[in-house]
């Protein structure tokens, strides 16, 4: 893997890291009472970083093709399992394991294909 596409792959797990944390905000914006502060301030951050997120997407298609961009979307279920540990607490079931690593093959199979 080239410098010029290690960065692109990077900065698309960036823009997927920052995507998975939106999830956290529409969890912790279900908690709160409907159309309160709260609710409209956690609904706002799920916004905003959807339109960033939107933007940032389409500069990555740039470079990379639809099919890898699109299989490593898929990384936000891990980050999901993991932000459901440490932030809200849920239990890690050897399901959610076996899961994630089925995940991550599939991305790597996707990624390792299209390159050739």
């Amino acid at each position: 893997m080239n410098k010029e596409r290690l960065k692109t792959m990077l900065l698309l797990h960036i823009l997927l890291f920052l995507y998975s944390l939106g999830a956290i905000a529409a969890k912790l914006a279900g908690q709160q009472e409907f159309m309160s502060a709260k609710f409209i301030f956690f609904y706002g951050i799920v916004l905003v970083g959807l339109l960033l997120y939107a933007l940032f997407w389409q500069q990555i298609l740039k470079r990379v093709s639809l099919i890898t961009a699109y299989a490593n979307k898929a990384v936000t279920i891990i980050w999901g399992v993991l932000w459901g540990k440490l932030i809200f607490e849920e239990t890690i079931t050897v399901w959610n394991i076996i899961g994630s690593m089925i995940v991550i093959c599939g991305v790597y199979m996707v990624v390792s294909a299209d390159e050739e």
